[in-house]
């Protein structure tokens, strides 16, 4: 059966006012919805420069989380997921709609991961990242929806002109900008000892990847792995909020599908 550990945490960092990252998760309360339901983890952050971003990124969070507690029993996240982002961004856009009409809107960026069996299903909007680590190695698995990655996957700019141009910061997707969202959603196949990170801009925007993997070569605790990657931002200078979630799979539960339905492997 699968099994998980995990930790969360976020900062307003050293310059900011206030905090506009939200975050949160869904557990399991018997080993029935391990396999009927599984575990949800969000993260948002909202759109600096927007009114209320934290606003808009609680009312993502927790509309995808009431959302994944009331999932009929054993529906698939791969299709599961990209509806609750679709759910978030109205909730967002009505909200900011309702507040400001045709003016200035809520935003937020999101990510979400949803475990089951021997997978991980991924969606996400904005610049938020998914990374798998596994064996020493990290990789990113979502990309960011940028101005900056867009041009460097047309081959406009170099990884090193996209990594420090100004168009990092440039969202081209974000939830509650408009009434419709694509999101991108992937799936993967977890291991034990895979430990997955959910993050905000705050992080990965000031700590490069090869010092997340070394902090979490350094620390196998997560609760203190989350402590070491938040003062590693702050480190940088706090400039931004900043929050990660971690979660380390302990075992899995390796599964089949047969026209839709899971079946065990043995």
């Amino acid at each position: 059966m699968l099994d998980l550990e995990f930790a969360e945490l976020t900062d307003r960092g050293l310059v900011r006012s206030h905090n506009e990252d939200s975050l949160g998760h869904v557990l399991p309360s018997n080993a029935a919805q391990v396999q009927s339901q599984g575990w949800f983890f969000a993260l948002a952050d909202g759109m600096g420069g927007h009114e209320h971003g934290e606003v808009a990124s609680q009312l993502a969070i927790e509309t995808a989380l009431d959302g994944f507690r009331k999932i009929p029993k054993g529906v698939m996240h791969v299709s599961l997921l990209p509806r609750l982002v679709q759910e978030a961004n109205a909730a967002v856009y009505d909200a900011g709609q309702a507040k400001h009409g045709s003016g200035a809107r809520m935003g937020t960026t999101f990510v979400a991961c949803a475990l089951r069996f021997d997978s991980a299903v991924v969606s996400h909007v904005g610049d938020s990242r998914c990374y798998l680590f596994r064996n020493g190695n990290g990789t990113q698995l979502t990309r960011d929806h940028t101005m900056a990655d867009e041009q460097l996957r047309l081959g406009i700019l170099s990884k090193e002109e996209a990594a420090t141009g100004e168009g990092r910061h440039v969202l081209t997707r974000s939830l509650g900008s408009d009434l419709f969202v694509a999101a991108d959603t992937i799936t993967v196949n977890v291991l034990p000892g895979d430990v997955l990170l959910l993050c905000s801009d705050g992080l990965h925007g000031y700590v490069p990847d090869t010092t997340l993997v070394k902090i979490l070569q350094q620390h196998t605790d997560l609760d203190q792995a989350a402590k070491a990657l938040v003062a590693a931002a702050l480190d940088t200078g706090g400039h931004d909020n900043v929050s990660v979630q971690l979660i380390r799979v302990r075992t899995v539960e390796r599964m089949g599908l047969y026209r839709g339905r899971p079946y065990r492997l043995l």
